[in-house]
Parts: structure tokens; sequence; C-alpha cells
């Protein structure tokens, strides 16, 4: 392996934090992954990597040169991006990943719409709750609902905000009186939506008067996906959470009818998040300018027929 290779596995190590990790990722073996790191401390007459038996630590040198090597790697990608026109016309594999109520709302439609501008580019698109490792699973933009995100080295950009509101079915609130105030829940069946940002547990609204935090309890229904959710209090099990861009077409149609509607839960942002800080492909830049576009302006329009 030449010393561009060896640069390459080294800023995955360091990245994975196993040799395993990287051998599986990169197709090769953990010997050779190992070889290419002792290599380089050879050429270099430095120690990278402190390996044990159950960790590997990045020394002070290591540190440096990682810097050093993702600089350098990333004015060599952009030279062949250059070369190959990667940078200016999308095409490949697009690997994504998004939060599964978001998907089939929105982001599916968006995916569609850029196929259709740009049919060179083959969407590989995966549903799933939780953030992935996007190195570890190969994927090239992940599109997540949070408050905040947590500190990584991965880059993100916001594409839009997002609420929930409290929702019952007509058949349901024909039979229970619909709530005064958030206090008036404790009388009704609450349905409980947990997913990796919303306690099942706990709601917090918010509105204009003030903040109310509910607690629901007793015998009930929980799911952790929302358009179950949706199908649920559909069918008059109860009141329960949706996200707006579920709830909206359902709400104009009256299948849906919003209870305590003056209250909604903050606003979680939608974020698109991919890995690249340098020669970002031109499928990924594209893509994340068409979920402002398709995604985020749906999302604006929601907000403002559902939020006062």
């Amino acid at each position: 392996m030449d010393k561009l290779s060896n640069m390459s596995v080294y800023v995955k190590v360091v990245e994975m934090g196993s040799f395993t990790a990287v051998a599986n990722y990169m197709d090769s073996t953990v010997g050779n992954v190992s070889r290419a790191v002792s290599a380089l401390e050879s050429v270099l007459d430095a120690r990278l990597i402190q390996r044990s038996t159950r960790r590997l630590a990045v020394t002070d040198a290591g540190r440096r040169f990682y810097e050093r090597c993702i600089k350098i790697l990333a004015d060599l990608e952009s030279a062949e991006a250059e070369a190959s026109n990667a940078a200016l016309k999308p095409r490949g594999t697009l690997r994504v990943h998004c939060v599964p109520g978001l998907a089939r709302q929105l982001v599916t439609g968006a995916v569609l719409e850029y196929r259709k501008e740009f049919p060179e580019v083959t969407v590989d698109l995966m549903l799933s709750q939780r953030m992935p490792n996007l190195l570890e699973d190969q994927l090239d933009i992940s599109i997540l609902i949070a408050r905040t995100l947590p500190d990584s080295a991965y880059v993100s950009q916001k594409i839009g905000v997002s609420h929930c509101v409290l929702v019952a079915s007509p058949e349901y609130l024909e039979e229970h009186p619909a709530p005064a105030t958030p206090a008036d829940l404790c009388d009704h069946q609450c349905l409980l939506l947990g997913t990796v940002d919303y306690m099942r547990d706990e709601w917090q609204l918010k509105s204009n008067s003030g903040d109310a935090t509910f607690a629901p309890s007793g015998p009930t229904f929980s799911v952790n996906d929302m358009d179950a959710m949706a199908v649920a209090i559909r069918e008059g099990a109860g009141i329960g959470l949706l996200a707006g861009f579920t709830a909206i077409e359902d709400l104009r149609s009256r299948k849906l009818v919003r209870v305590l509607p003056e209250y909604h839960t903050y606003e979680r942002n939608v974020y698109a998040v991919y890995t690249s800080r340098q020669s970002v492909d031109a499928k990924i830049t594209r893509f994340i300018d068409a979920l402002k576009v398709r995604v985020g302006s749906k999302l604006a329009s929601t907000a403002q027929e559902l939020i006062n």
C-alpha cells in the first residue's frame, strides 16, 4: 500500500476507533489495517496510536497527523472530483437514512422529485428511528428530527422545523368531552408516542399563554411509530401527539380534530447530517437543496397553519 492509501486507512481508524471496524468497512483484513498504520509510524518515526487489547488511543502526534491527513486527502478528493466532474453533475448511488414518519410523509416525495431532475442517481432510502453510524453503515446522509444534535464530527444543515399537536377522532370526542385545560387530560385515554426524541411518559406543551407538562397515567396504548399512532387515533382509541406533517391532511378532511388547539410541543429541528466537510459530492449537495425546497417549505406551511 502506498503512503496515500495508508493515510486513508489511518484516518478511518481514528474516526471509527477500531481496526476491525475499518477492516469491515474497507472489505480488508485487520492485519492489513494494522500494517498500514505501522508503515506510517515507521516512516514518521513516531507512535500515532497506542494499542491495547481493549481500546485504541490516538497520541498527540497522531492527532496532529490526522488533521494534516484530512486536509491532504480532501485536496486530493477535490482534484479528482474536478477531473471527473463529480462535483458538478450528480450521479452514482446516494444512500439516505431517514426517520420513518418524515420519510413516509415528505421525504419519499422529495426523493422522487430529485430523481426526476437527476436520473443518473440511484437513491437507497433506509428508514430507522435511530441515527446510524454513517461511516460504518456506508450512508451518505441522515435526515433526523431533534431538539439539538449531539456533538460529532458530522456536518449538519437545518432543513426546517416540526411540532407535534394533540389530536383525537370526532368519534372519540363525541363520547368524551374535549378537555378545556391540560389538567383535564387526566380524564382521558392518552396514547403514548415513544420515539428517540419524544418521551412516552411526559408531554411538554407550549402555548402563547404559558407552558404545561402533563404525565399520562393508567393503562394505555404505546407505540414508537408516528404513522401507527395516527391509525390508533383515527380508530378512536384516545388522544395522542402527532407531528404536524402527519396530522395535517386528516385535520383538513376532519378525520381528526385538534385537542387543546392553543397548545403544541416545543419545536424540533429537521436536520440533514453528512460526513464530508470539503469537496462534498454533487449528489449530496443537490439532494440537500431539494430537501430545503420541498420538505422545508411544506414544514413551514404546516407550522403556519397549525401553530398560533
